[in-house]
């Protein structure tokens, strides 16, 4: 196992260490999270835990640099006693690299693969975009997901929801860095209200095994957002594997 030190490679123009926090960065990984929360709003003592898979996968069309990225969700406890596969997450960013860091635009799916009590059962998709800008170890931008259902059970509510997800980490030297946490910062367009109001922070570890890099990231967030059955507090870790070009 190598220290942080020792990953001072590039992924595409940007620092590893940096790119394995960027999610504009054309770069492979494949992770694995598991989020715990202790108590939900508004329901009696409940509890809530799932494991999500994700892979993003770069590629490039016609020139134009590709981001493509799956999440999966896994919930092994929730409040209403459903456990089980949640809908799936499909996403693309078409990015444009900048001497003072990267935007891009694309678009985001839902799949309603979810089980019962755990699904919209409705299909979803809505225009994504978002930037990141480097100043030294800080990295700082914003990203956009919209979803607005466009079929499936009519007797299911209809998806339109907007997520802000703010970006800020700094480089702490030797693999370690800190920041904001994964903050889905959510709109309810048919509630007409935020649904969910996080602040969070994260610390995480790069290291390498073998020629493999892996990072390790543990996160807290508070939700404010109290009317509503969610997550009061959510503790989480996160194992990512790498896989930078060369």
């Amino acid at each position: 196992m190598a220290s942080g030190g020792a990953l001072a490679q590039d992924a595409g123009g940007q620092a590893l260490s940096q790119a394995a926090n960027d999610p504009t960065a054309a770069l492979m990984s494949f992770q694995l999270q598991d989020s715990y929360s202790p108590s939900i709003y508004n329901t009696d003592g409940a509890s809530q835990n799932f494991l999500q898979f994700r892979a993003a996968v770069p590629f490039e069309i016609n020139g134009l640099q590709n981001i493509f990225r799956v999440t999966l969700p896994y919930y092994t406890a929730t409040p209403s006693g459903s456990t089980g596969i949640s809908d799936t997450v499909l996403f693309d960013l078409v990015t444009f690299d900048r001497s003072w860091g990267r935007f891009g635009v694309g678009a985001v799916g839902l799949l309603p693969t979810g089980a019962d009590g755990l699904s919209a059962k409705k299909w979803g998709i809505g225009p994504a975009a978002g930037f990141t800008a480097k100043s030294g170890k800080l990295l700082w931008g914003l990203f956009n997901q919209n979803i607005v259902s466009f079929a499936g059970d009519e007797d299911m509510p209809d998806v339109k929801s907007s997520i802000l997800q703010p970006i800020a980490t700094v480089g702490l030297g030797d693999g370690w860095s800190t920041g904001l946490s994964e903050m889905s910062i959510t709109y309810d367009w048919t509630r007409h209200d935020w649904v969910s109001l996080p602040l969070g922070v994260k610390l995480a570890k790069l290291e390498k095994f073998g020629t493999t890099p892996v990072q390790f990231t543990a996160a807290y967030e508070h939700n404010f957002a109290k009317d509503f059955t969610a997550p009061e507090d959510l503790f989480s870790f996160t194992v990512k594997i790498l896989m930078p070009k060369g």
